[in-house]
């Protein structure tokens, strides 16, 4: 009976108006019971998605923390941060987008995306410009690709 009950009063529910915004719009559009499968399917999907993301932007954090701590200079540790929390915090803040909805205050984490895109690169770049202006030196060992590059040995007739 509590069964037939709570069936009645959601297909009820499906003859009441839709919530609407300010503008007039609705929000909300009452197609499926709410014991439908499809819609606990579509919440499960909607919450190994937000897992996802936000583990590998946890990851991706991770791994720039790492590298900020343990790498040997300046231009090493920006290039680690930047690059991989620039993409970790992305990660998360869409991980935010898709667990609080695709409209009004969740719209906050695609703009915060948009913002780190555009200046974490630019800021790293300043950050290294900085640096070299200053005069801080490049790592002695490392041997960078260019026209400077001797040219490798020939090997000698026979070898091969």
């Amino acid at each position: 009976m509590t069964s037939t009950l709570a069936s009645v009063a959601a297909f009820a529910a499906l003859d009441a108006p839709a919530a609407s915004d300010p503008i007039g719009l609705p929000t909300t559009l009452p197609l499926l019971p709410a014991e439908s499968g499809v819609e606990q399917a579509v919440g499960t999907l909607e919450a190994l998605a937000v897992l996802a993301f936000v583990v590998v932007g946890v990851f991706f954090v991770g791994v720039g923390t790492l590298g900020l701590l343990r790498l040997p200079n300046v231009y090493n540790r920006m290039h680690a941060t930047s690059k991989a929390t620039t993409l970790g915090a992305g990660m998360i803040c869409v991980g935010g987008w898709i667990y609080f909805g695709y409209d009004g205050d969740a719209l906050l984490s695609l703009v915060t995306v948009l913002f780190l895109f555009l200046t974490a690169p630019t800021g790293a770049h300043m950050i290294s410009r900085a640096a070299q202006r200053m005069g801080v030196p490049f790592e002695e060992d490392v041997n960078w690709p260019g026209r400077t590059d001797e040219t490798p040995e020939q090997p000698a007739e026979g070898d091969d």
